[in-house]
């Protein structure tokens, strides 16, 4: 079967940066992400007031259910894109509209862990045992979000979005080694569940709203959800097929 060798030159850094370095791979952190607000569209409803425009947004102006502040969301943007970047074989989490996937998981039953165990006594967990914060996954977020802004006042002077790509870099490195104290979890913890919610967001569903136009699925030449393959399944090559949402009608 022949399949296009860009799919396995794509994202270098995933196997050579100091971000990814160790990072969790499944395990479990972002336990059903996907699927805890099964409710959402591909484009967000409005919150109140005025919609916000992100830097970069793939559609333009889209809006925001979780963050009603665009420099704390502009954050996110960033750092989504210093973990899964664009370059010359697609767009990055900013182009796939990751930001707008997390902000809409973090609005609902995902950022609350409503479906979850949250009351005390509170202990620290093994390896094994999945998500045990105090915290919201929401309110773990927008902790690490204000780190991220405050480590780029204190090292270099500066808004964290206003950074050279390699001085994001150490500040997220930092994270990922576990040398940001964070109150009610671990610097890792986080970082782990940022760069897990990133790959969802570039992969999932655009139903989601992530994913933007299926450019993730099209970089991987993987079809989504396809009615039928009876036209495809006798052949011998690798078939290139147009890929289709869960929004797109059959």
């Amino acid at each position: 079967m022949a399949k296009n060798d860009k799919n396995f030159s794509r994202r270098d850094f995933l196997k050579t940066s100091g971000i990814a370095t160790g990072a969790l791979i499944g395990g479990g952190i972002i336990g059903g992400l996907i699927g805890a607000n099964t409710n959402q569209q591909d484009t967000a409803s409005s919150p109140p007031g005025t919609p916000q425009e992100s830097l970069g947004s793939p559609g333009g102006v889209r809006g925001l259910v979780f963050f009603k502040n665009n420099a704390e969301f502009e954050i996110l943007n960033q750092a989504t894109e210093r973990i899964f970047p664009e370059d010359d074989l697609g767009p990055g989490a900013i182009g796939l509209g990751v930001g707008y996937f997390i902000d809409q998981q973090l609005s609902g039953s995902y950022g609350e862990n409503s479906k979850e165990y949250m009351q005390p006594p509170f202990y620290e967990g093994g390896i094994t045992q999945g998500y045990q914060s105090r915290l919201k996954r929401n309110e773990m977020f927008r902790q690490g979000i204000q780190l991220m802004q405050q480590e780029a006042q204190s090292r270099f002077n500066a808004n964290f979005v206003d950074l050279e790509g390699e001085q994001m870099d150490e500040i997220l490195t930092a994270f990922q080694e576990d040398e940001i104290q964070m109150k009610g979890t671990t610097s890792l913890f986080f970082f782990r569940l940022l760069r897990q919610a990133t790959l969802e967001g570039a992969y999932a569903d655009p139903i989601y709203g992530g994913n933007h136009n299926m450019e993730g699925w099209r970089m991987k030449n993987f079809p989504g959800h396809q009615t039928a393959y009876i036209n495809e399944i006798d052949s011998e090559d690798f078939v290139d097929i147009e890929p289709q949402s869960l929004g797109m009608e059959h």
